[in-house]
């Protein structure tokens, strides 16, 4: 119940801070439960509630039996007298059945875990879900470091009718279908981590300092490559007007009263106070805003793992100076820093802390922030263990399929369903080309691209090259040859489909090409003084003494025929051209002489009787000299 105490606490909070928001919107992630073979009545798809332990299985499934136990129904006790480990390697698991009430649910879980059961359904009062969450204040909670199993809270009748169902010998089949838990929308993934700088509240703090050291380089490595898009966030709340001046605010707030967090030891008079815990989550706050800009917003995966280690509580470094320290070790300008911080002590709002307390309340598919540390991935928040690779695995979830990064593929994060027979899909065994692509939710049955060329198909049975490009990939699928230096494809490189075996070659161009012995089937090289010569896709005609083989009429002439005919030819070309140019410069000068013969006798005519020519007045106007 620890979790509704918290949750009222906060909600409390937000209708202090947030106006428009009129009720706390708590949102409860669920998942799909599916009875797959059972009753008719029965069979179907329920929702049911995760819970914030464990590991879960974002992206895939689970499927097992469904048992009851005789006694021990709460699951508070071990059961140290019956085993529900399957009997064999091949058998299904068994997902157990308890009742809510008793212990904690944590305790069910981790008794259901020794037994060997591989989740457990959790039977709720009512039909309203709620979270199960892990205990604050349990002495023995150290069992929850390997808590793993998948647990689930179901509703009231639900519960009831399996009871009911499981009174008869039917086995009763059921599906839990983690693979829309989360949404993926496109390749990229958004998600937040909402943190705290509190180092001392026990568990949850461990694990969250614990989850920030191992998952910083696969954080940084997804952010670096454009894979992801991370923000880190701080819950806060604020004082109510009248309570400002109140120890418990001064004790706890900044601005006046305006951004507050809850004192470390929850002891007023001694140690750190929730005003210096907010200070800290700003700092943290501002230093990935300044990194941000700057181009590199993974360094506050350094900056926090650092200050978690240099500047601990315990240690009595957890101030300012200690915090500067780490920011010079990162070459960020602590100006910046303490421009964005800002008077922590004035009258005014702080406008990084502002916007925390406005992204605290949910919108969309995603409720408010009640539970930290929380993160929360395509705007919807996970629920499990802050565990690195469970929370990989939810990220990797996020994404469209066939766009994962090669982090989110490797052998221990998912299982490569392409390895065994091509995931039933469509292969070429010559080639190794196969249309079954590996995502994180499983294969798919897609037709490849290869080396730019689209194939074409249903993915399943049939996928085909296409357009002129197909030639590239394994030749088309045609026949193709190498001998004596020479390279025949049966390939035809166009838009069309098909094989043909080249020229000089006969066969289905598919499986075989074979050499056509044109001497042989004297198809060539037939003339009297020939003699043939097969070759390796061609053949070569030699023809007696001194005559010359002419390939297009298959016939043999005399070189000495060739060579006079050619040098009579071009003797005749040659004297043409030369009776062309005399005949073209005898005509231009007759033409050009002509011409200027007229204009000069026109000319001299002015000035002075020619033989044969008319003497011509020459008239003057009046103002001539």
């Amino acid at each position: 119940m620890r979790i509704w105490k918290l949750g009222f606490v906060i909600c409390v909070w937000f209708l202090l801070f947030a106006v428009e928001s009129c009720l706390c919107r708590f949102m409860v992630e669920n998942i799909n439960l599916k009875v797959t073979s059972s009753s008719e009545d029965l069979k179907g798809s329920y929702k049911c509630a995760l819970a914030n332990f464990g590991i879960p299985r974002y992206g895939g499934t689970l499927r097992g039996l469904v048992k009851y136990p005789k006694e021990n129904q709460e699951a508070c006790n071990n059961f140290t007298d019956v085993s529900f480990k399957p009997d064999n390697p091949g058998a299904l698991p068994v997902f157990l059945l308890v009742d809510r009430g008793g212990c904690y649910f944590t305790n069910k879980a981790w008794n259901a875990q020794n037994a060997g059961v591989a989740a457990i359904l959790v039977t709720h009062e009512t039909d309203d879900l709620i979270t199960m969450d892990m205990p604050e204040h349990d002495p023995n909670a150290t069992y929850l470091q390997n808590l793993t199993l998948s647990s689930v809270f179901i509703t009231h009748s639900l519960g009831v009718s399996l009871k009911k169902e499981l009174e008869k010998p039917n086995p009763i089949l059921v599906t839990l279908d983690w693979t829309e838990a989360l949404p993926h929308p496109d390749e990229r993934v958004e998600y937040e981590f909402w943190t705290n700088t509190n180092d001392e509240c026990g568990l949850k703090c461990d694990n969250q300092l614990n989850f920030v050291k191992t998952f910083k380089k696969v954080a940084q490595t997804l952010e670096q490559n454009g894979d992801t898009r991370f923000t880190p966030h701080y819950i806060t709340w604020y004082c109510p007007e009248e309570y400002t001046s109140s120890d418990k605010c001064k004790s706890q707030c900044i601005n006046h009263g305006r951004y507050c967090a809850p004192d470390p030891e929850e002891d007023f008079s001694k140690g750190y106070t929730g005003k210096e815990v907010v200070v800290q989550n700003l700092i943290q706050a501002c230093f990935y805003k300044v990194a941000n800009e700057s181009g590199k917003p993974w360094l506050w995966w350094d900056y926090v793992t650092d200050f978690s280690t240099r500047c601990q509580m315990k240690e009595h470094k957890y101030d300012q100076e200690c915090a500067h320290e780490v920011i010079k070790s990162f070459g960020v300008d602590t100006k910046k820093i303490d421009e964005c911080v800002g008077d922590t002590t004035a009258d005014t709002e702080n406008a990084v802390l502002k916007a925390e307390q406005h992204a605290q309340i949910g919108s969309g598919t995603r409720g408010d922030v009640t539970i930290q540390p929380t993160v929360v991935i395509n705007n919807r928040q996970y629920r499990g263990r802050l565990d690195n690779k469970a929370v990989l695995k939810a990220i990797c979830s996020g994404f469209k399929e066939g766009t994962e990064p090669a982090l989110c593929l490797s052998y221990e994060i998912e299982t490569n369903e392409c390895l065994v027979d091509n995931g039933g899909c469509w292969s070429d065994k010559v080639t190794n080309i196969t249309a079954c692509k590996d995502t994180f939710r499983g294969k798919v049955c897609e037709c490849p691209v290869v080396n730019g060329v689209k194939f074409v198909g249903d993915g399943y049975t049939h996928c085909e090259a296409s357009a002129a490009l197909r030639c590239q990939v394994n030749n088309g699928g045609c026949w193709e040859g190498s001998k004596e230096g020479r390279n025949y494809t049966a390939c035809i490189g166009d838009h069309t489909k098909g094989c043909e075996c080249p020229s000089g070659f006969k066969g289905d161009g598919v499986n075989s090409c074979e050499d056509i012995d044109e001497c042989k089937e004297k198809k060539a090289c037939q003339c009297s003084k020939c003699k043939c010569k097969n070759t390796w896709g061609s053949y070569e005609c030699n023809c007696a003494a001194n005559l010359f083989y002419l390939k297009e009429h298959d016939i043999c002439i005399s070189a000495k025929d060739v060579n006079t005919s050619d040098g009579w030819g071009f003797a005749w070309v040659f004297f043409g051209l030369i009776a062309i140019g005399v005949v073209g410069y005898i005509f231009y000068k007759y033409r050009v002489r002509r011409y200027m013969d007229s204009e000069i006798r026109a000319i001299m005519a002015q000035y002075m009787p020619l033989d044969g020519e008319v003497e011509v007045p020459v008239t003057r106007s009046h103002g001539d000299i």
